[in-house]
């Protein structure tokens, strides 16, 4: 097996330039670079891993926890993550949760035997039990990504959820909608009393009332969707428009509605949150408060990188701002 001296020696520079040239460490000339790269493909050179972490005190990866992979939010966010990982030499370790504890703990557990050299947390099911778990690992820098609150030990990334929900509505009421319902996500989530604040302060604002049977809890999952929208076709008087809590559960509202004969824009109006790719693709287009997901995660590892360098710093909390995607899905009644 080829080592580092094979490496120097083909290329016919020092063993730390070829360190520099493969940790992308420090700028090496592009000739250079070259000679080094053809000198390690040719020998099919790995640098050991392990000796690397031993020598320098660090792995160069970053675990991330997720609450599901597949889900089109997070995706794109995991997306963004990958990529400024893989542009700065790091490699990314993927974890699902699935919202069960006990996958929650042994990640956790693995990450800290394989001494990631930090930690990246977006998850939708971040309750007591998981913080507390979180709040363990005080030696790993860690980076809470929109859904849990602040802490000593992380910084944290959210959205501006209050805005985001003043934002929809106020587009509803712009556009001639009195009775608007809402399908929320887990009320307990900050991110979400924060959307719903938001909603009320719009509705309140404009003198209009507020009924509470017309905001269903959902869990950002199409199942819950498909419920609230047979709840909400169940009703014998119904609002005008709806803001769903993310562009899946809309999605999957739009799609039951419709199902039953109900049209949308045409007898219900519907504003998503997230702005996922799929959104401007679905059928009405759909209207929506975007968040630019991959600049969230290529944020997230930024602020992971900086913690990293120094574990002293303060902690911090960056703010994405919302903005409304203006599409097909709400009607104008006025």
């Amino acid at each position: 097996m080829a080592t580092i001296k094979d490496v120097a020696r083909m290329a016919g520079v020092s063993t730390t330039t070829v360190s520099h040239v493969i940790n992308k460490t420090r700028f090496v000339a592009e000739a250079t670079q070259k000679k080094v790269l053809a000198a390690v493909e040719e020998l099919n050179y790995a640098p050991s891993a392990v000796a690397r972490s031993l020598k320098c005190n660090t792995t160069r990866t970053i675990g991330m926890l997720v609450t599901k992979s597949t889900n089109p939010f997070f995706a794109e966010v995991v997306h963004g993550v990958e990529e400024f990982c893989y542009g700065a030499g790091y490699t990314l370790i993927l974890c699902n949760t699935e919202g069960n504890l006990s996958k929650q703990r042994d990640y956790l557990r693995m990450l800290a035997e394989k001494r990631v050299d930090g930690l990246l947390v977006m998850c939708s099911d971040l309750d007591e039990q998981l913080l507390e778990l979180l709040e363990r690992q005080k030696e790993t820098p860690m980076v809470i990504m929109d859904w849990g609150p602040e802490s000593p030990h992380t910084d944290k990334i959210q959205d501006n959820a209050e805005l985001g929900g003043y934002v929809a509505t106020k587009f509803f009421i712009e556009h001639g909608h009195k009775t608007i319902g809402c399908l929320t996500g887990h009320s307990e989530k900050t991110a979400c009393r924060e959307r719903l604040k938001g909603y009320r302060k719009a509705m309140a604002e404009a003198g209009l009332e507020v009924k509470e049977e017309w905001i269903l809890e959902g869990d950002f999952e199409c199942e819950s969707a498909v419920a609230a929208a047979k709840q909400f076709i169940a009703m014998e008087e119904r609002p005008t428009a709806i803001f769903c809590f993310n562009d899946i559960m809309a999605m999957a509202m739009i799609s039951t509605f419709q199902q039953a004969g109900i049209n949308v824009p045409e007898d219900i109006s519907i504003v998503g949150y997230d702005n996922i790719d799929l959104a401007p693709y679905f059928s009405p287009p759909l209207t929506t408060i975007h968040q630019p997901k991959r600049r969230l995660g290529k944020s997230a590892v930024e602020i992971l990188m900086q913690r990293v360098k120094d574990k002293e710093h303060a902690p911090q909390v960056f703010e994405m701002i919302p903005e409304l995607v203006i599409r097909k899905s709400v009607k104008k009644l006025n």
